[in-house]
């Protein structure tokens, strides 16, 4: 029988001490990160405790030669990243989102911008727009390139799902439901308006990304709505 006293709620709840890695997962919605005298970058807004002596420095997402009118474009939550350095434990969470972590090897991968929680310094990143739906769909149409040696943190609503891309056999998604896919991949805009029409939707289902190659795919059961910036 399960009891309720505030013992067992506190060892329920309790955080895992054996997990000595710099990525853990400490709940499926919480990301820890043990820093030993380093440095990873995390989405701006989603540190919610941390131990030990640890520095905060926010920095732009774009400030790596995209440009400042970009800036204004881009969602207020997917805009920019905080460095955090020094040694201590961080804990990272983004609205309740499943936290999925990634160890890429000499990988590239493309990620909604809205989804990056966290990854190492030794991980490039780069932002790329697609220019030709420009302010459609909002900050879903930005994506970070993510590339190099080491961990990731990437946050779905819900438990993901992936799609592979065959060669003839394309795969179309909806943008506000892509997390990310595979680097050597580059979508292409289809506009189906039947569907615009007969379904009454503005954007999503009228407005879908075209995959095409040989590749991934990973896309969440929602679709999540971005806000404009101000």
């Amino acid at each position: 029988m399960k009891t309720f006293s505030l013992d067992a709620f506190l060892q329920e709840t309790a955080q895992n001490d054996s997990k000595h890695g710099i990525f853990e997962l400490e709940k499926p919605g919480m990301l820890e990160l043990n820093l030993q005298n380093q440095t990873v970058m995390m989405k701006s807004g989603s540190m919610v405790a941390y131990t030990g002596n640890v520095k905060f420095e926010r920095e732009g997402l774009m400030s790596q030669g995209i440009g400042n009118l970009l800036k204004k474009a881009i969602s207020g939550e997917g805009s920019s990243l905080m460095k955090a350095t020094g040694t201590g434990r961080v804990y990272a969470a983004d609205f309740d989102k499943k936290v999925q972590i990634l160890y890429l090897e000499n990988e590239t991968i493309s990620v909604n911008g809205n989804d990056v929680l966290a990854f190492e310094q030794t991980v490039n990143s780069t932002i790329k727009m697609m220019k030709s739906v420009a302010g459609i769909v909002g900050g879903g149409l930005f994506q970070v390139i993510l590339s190099g040696t080491g961990h990731v943190a990437i946050t779905t609503h819900g438990h993901p799902l992936t799609l592979q891309v065959k060669p003839g056999e394309s795969i179309q998604a909806d943008p506000n439901a892509t997390v990310a896919w595979s680097g050597n991949l580059t979508p292409t805009i289809k506009t189906d308006m039947s569907l615009k029409t007969f379904i009454g939707r503005g954007s999503g289902e009228s407005i879908q990304l075209k995959f095409e190659g040989s590749g991934w795919v990973l896309i969440q059961p929602y679709e999540e709505v971005y806000s404009a910036a101000k």
